[in-house]
Parts: structure tokens; C-alpha cells; sequence
């Protein structure tokens, strides 16, 4: 890098690009801090909030603020049905088993989508801005709007676990389904609840990841190793642990790509899970939140 301004830019490009891809982790770790396993179908849930949103945004001409909400939706029900239909009923074979089923499901949602979409690229209806200067640091508008979108999402979700009644039964739930159970919530509900939101911020960060880029069947497969990434980093079943593993994983990738050819930014994501493991296995954050 030649002077500061180099690194500016790539930590800020790190810091828009992890708060993205903090959506889906946030979804995994959700889901994952509830019903204790990995939810590799976070991927499809990517996929196809992404062409919720772009049907919504591009078919039905509904802007793109409007179209969030819309990914969201989509995503939680197939989510919720994904887990009530294939998941729940495997959960009694152990967690692998789940997850290996997970991964099925991002296939057949990856297939559904390629069925009726083809896999020819899509984007977004959106103005074309030009990027913003400041002393040679360069701000795409786009990009910074994203950022201001996911925060939101996430924040609210913080503030759901935080403030509310619902808030505090996820969280005992996470902590001790036998003895939130005992105490009156209802493990099973907030299971369903947790899968809900979990599967739409998923969504929601497909369409934020496609209105950065474009979309296609493979988007959500393209991340999912990022997201798994942030999710390990941050510490599995932490909230507040899957945001900062996305900035970690998004900075490092950035930086990677400076110093690798594009081909091998994923290594980063490999080796920050092997990072991480090796000297702290519980992650950054560590332990359910």
C-alpha cells in the first residue's frame, strides 16, 4: 500500500462489505444459539430473499427500502417451513444430521430458484450514482446506503433481545431450554420464532449482498462460507460475537485481496476459522448471548 489513504480505503471497503455479510451471520448464530445446530441453509435463504426483493423491486417497480421487508418475509417462511417440515423432525438424529439435511435444503432452493429464474445474472432497479471523494478516499453512496440498512436490521434485533419480553425468552431459551421450559416459555415457540428471524436477516442480507452486486442462483452459496466464517470468529450462538466475526472476516478479506490474487480472498475465511479455533475455540466473543 502506497500511504495511509490505501489503507483507509480497504478498512473501509472491509467495514461496508462485513456489514453485510453480518445479516446472514447474525441469522445463523440466531438459529444456531436456539436449536444448537448449524443452519447451512442460510445460504438458500440468501438466495431467495435476494429474488423476493428483486421481484418486488424490479417486476412490481416497489423501491428498494420498500422491498426489504419483502425479502425478509419470504426467506422467514421458507425458513420456517424448511425447519418445520425437513429440520424438526431430524433433530432427534443429532445435530450433524441436521446440518447435513440443511445443506439439502440450500440445494433444492438454489434449484427451485434456477427453475424459474433461469441462471442468467439479475440486479437491482437502481439509480447509478457516482462515487463520493474525500481526500482520495473513495465512499460508493450505494454501499454506504447498505450499511445504514443492515445496522438497522441488526439493531433492531438487539434491541428485540434486549427490551422485550420475547427478547429475554430467546435468551433463557439459549441458555437452558430445560429450565426456561420449567419456568413457563415455551422452547418450541421460540424456536420457531428464532428460525423466523434468523432465515429473514438471511434474506434480507442476499438482497443487500445482490443490490451491491447482482444476483443468481449461487448467491447465498457464494457467502456461505464467509458468513460460517464470521459466525466462528464471532463465537457460535453469540449475536453480538456473529457482528464482529463479519467485520473481522470482511476487513480480512479485503486486505487479502490486496496482497492475493482475487481467486484466494476466500483463504481468509479458512484461515481465520483455523485462527480462531486454534487459540480461542469459543471465538472472540464465546458462549451463547
Amino acid at each position: 500500500m502506497e500511504d495511509w489513504r490505501d489503507l483507509a480505503q480497504v478498512l473501509l471497503n472491509g467495514v461496508m462489505a462485513g456489514s453485510v455479510l453480518m445479516l446472514p451471520a447474525i441469522g445463523f448464530n440466531c438459529i444456531f444459539a436456539v436449536l444448537r445446530y448449524p443452519n447451512f441453509a442460510v445460504a438458500g435463504f440468501c438466495t431467495f430473499g435476494a429474488f423476493a426483493g428483486w421481484v418486488a423491486n424490479v417486476q412490481f417497480g416497489v423501491p428498494v427500502i420498500a422491498a426489504l421487508p419483502i425479502a425478509f418475509l419470504a426467506a422467514a417462511a421458507v425458513g420456517l417451513l424448511s425447519e418445520e417440515v425437513a429440520l424438526k423432525p431430524l433433530r432427534p438424529s443429532g445435530p450433524l444430521t441436521v446440518a447435513i439435511a440443511s445443506v439439502a435444503i440450500t440445494i433444492l432452493l438454489e434449484n427451485i430458484i434456477r427453475f424459474f429464474f433461469g441462471n442468467d445474472l439479475k440486479g437491482y432497479d437502481l439509480a447509478i450514482l457516482r462515487d463520493w471523494r474525500f481526500d482520495g478516499i473513495r465512499v460508493n453512496p450505494q454501499q454506504l446506503q447498505n450499511t445504514g440498512y443492515a445496522i438497522v436490521a441488526a439493531g433492531s434485533l438487539f434491541a428485540l433481545l434486549a427490551f422485550t419480553r420475547l427478547g429475554r425468552a430467546m435468551r433463557a431459551v439459549a441458555d437452558n431450554p430445560v429450565l426456561a421450559d420449567i419456568k413457563g416459555v415455551d422452547p418450541n415457540r421460540i424456536a420457531r420464532i428464532a428460525v423466523f428471524i434468523g432465515a429473514g436477516l438471511a434474506g434480507v442480507g442476499g438482497m443487500l449482498i445482490g443490490i451491491d452486486t447482482s444476483i443468481d442462483p449461487l448467491t447465498g452459496f457464494r457467502v456461505v462460507l464467509s458468513v460460517f466464517a464470521a459466525a466462528v470468529v464471532g463465537g457460535l450462538g453469540s449475536i453480538p460475537g456473529a457482528a464482529l466475526g463479519a467485520m473481522v472476516v470482511g476487513v480480512g478479506e479485503e486486505l487479502a485481496g490486496v496482497i492475493l490474487e482475487p481467486a484466494y480472498r476466500t483463504v481468509t475465511a479458512f484461515l481465520a476459522i483455523l485462527l480462531v479455533l486454534t487459540f480461542r475455540p469459543q471465538g472472540l466473543l464465546g458462549g451463547r448471548n
